[in-house]
């Protein structure tokens, strides 16, 4: 193979590893000299790579970029920009291949989730189809840990090991004031379809009475007078109750409690927040005080108490990217194999973008309750591992210490303009 430039673009929700992954993907292109030239990276995701919007990454220090490692955010902007099929969105697909050949770029890094690992398969196979030589490889992250064939997803076991650590302090709040006060607190977290993060709340739960002592998830269909009657008995037996729950629970029709009728851009249903309503039910028919937090953005970008598990694989990825681009291996992404839970040990893998594109990993059903109300130990043993070691990042004035990079713009050699 000849020395090739190469493309790295950022997409969807970020985490709050994405940027290990985007350390590792640069470290790791600069020690292969002979065969990539320059790294750039697309500014706001496949967007860049439309609009001929590159960013030079050589222009970065190596200690910047170093400092990436523990920096959360997508340091090159990302994007919710779902291309669709070959040929109805044919333009793209073309404007993409002429933006690479303009810029000498034979290795194309695509940093996502579901839709990502489609896109990637997609370009690969258009760029077969046209003859121009590429070579694409998908990296994993979610916090929704949903991906196909890998064992966990980089991003969850930071966004896991802060969901778990807000509702156990959470619990020991409520439970003081208890008494005379709040009696139901909920928290709702990230999760559309599977409820792994959720799932991850029951982390907090050492012993019966702990919080949280309630589990809604998206796999089981939630039954009001069900959940109502273990909150009234959970507050009897406890004084007080926490709930953890998904936002994309559904009702026994199928439809999202929370759906506000709105799609975002890869056409998923906008959710409108599952927590107030579950509180209003808790005060309308049972007459509790309550409390309800969302965690949104927090449980994806609290850098400050990510997993060193999960930082670990994230750069991992990232690193295996680069290697398996610059041996020729297109069309796949690596992935994470779990070689044994107790002691945890774990491995890079490799699968194949077609097998992974569009596919969801749903929480096992033996991995709930059969009340449907909480996580079982077959499930704490897979979690726990993920949640493992502290990665602190450096602090300065008592706050964290992060990067912002300088994101120099690669000089434009297309005429022509493309409008998204």
């Amino acid at each position: 193979m000849t020395r090739k430039n190469a493309f790295y673009a950022q997409s969807g929700g970020v985490t709050a590893t994405i940027n290990t992954t985007a350390c590792a993907v640069i470290e790791t292109a600069r020690r292969h000299r002979k065969r990539i030239g320059k790294l750039y990276a697309g500014r706001d995701g496949i967007i860049g790579a439309l609009t001929e919007d590159l960013i030079d990454t050589s222009k970065e220090p190596a200690s910047v970029i170093r400092a990436l490692r523990h920096t959360p955010g997508g340091a090159f902007g990302s994007c919710r920009y779902k291309l669709k099929g070959l040929e109805d969105h044919r333009a793209h697909y073309e404007r993409l291949i002429e933006v690479f050949r303009a810029h000498d770029i034979g290795y194309f890094l695509y940093n996502g989730g579901n839709d990502s690992a489609d896109t990637s398969y997609k370009v690969s196979q258009f760029a077969g189809r046209l003859g121009y030589p590429l070579v694409c490889v998908g990296i994993p992250k979610t916090v929704d840990n949903d991906l196909a064939l890998t064992d966990c997803c980089p991003g969850f076991g930071s966004a896991a090991k802060y969901v778990a650590t807000s509702i156990r302090e959470a619990g020991y709040d409520v439970a003081s004031m208890a008494r005379t006060s709040t009696r139901v607190f909920i928290l709702e977290v990230m999760g559309r379809h599977a409820g792994w993060i959720t799932a991850a709340c029951g982390l907090a739960r050492e012993k019966e009475g702990d919080a949280p002592h309630i589990l809604l998830f998206p796999e089981i269909r939630f039954d009001e007078d069900r959940f109502l009657a273990k909150v009234d008995e959970t507050i009897r037996k406890s004084g007080y109750c926490a709930v953890g729950v998904s936002e994309g629970i559904r009702n026994a029709d199928g439809r999202f409690l929370s759906e506000s009728g709105l799609r975002d851009a890869f056409g998923h249903a906008q959710l409108g927040g599952v927590a107030p309503l579950i509180a209003g039910l808790v005060r309308d028919r049972l007459k509790q005080k309550y409390h309800w937090a969302v965690a949104d953005y927090l449980q994806r970008s609290a850098r400050h108490i990510a997993s060193k598990t999960d930082a670990l694989q994230s750069y991992a990825v990232g690193k295996a990217a680069v290697e398996l681009a610059v041996k020729g291996r297109s069309g796949v992404m690596p992935v994470i194999v779990r070689k044994s839970s107790k002691p945890y040990r774990w491995a890079i893998g490799v699968a194949d973008l077609k097998d992974v594109a569009n596919a969801e990993k749903m929480m096992p059903r033996d991995y709930i309750t059969e009340d449907g109300f909480h996580i079982t130990a077959k499930c704490r043993q897979y979690l726990e591992p993920l949640v493992q070691g502290e990665d602190y990042p450096p602090y300065q004035r008592g706050l964290p210490a992060y990067v912002r990079l300088r994101n120099a713009p690669v000089p434009k050699k297309l005429a022509t303009s493309f409008r998204i």
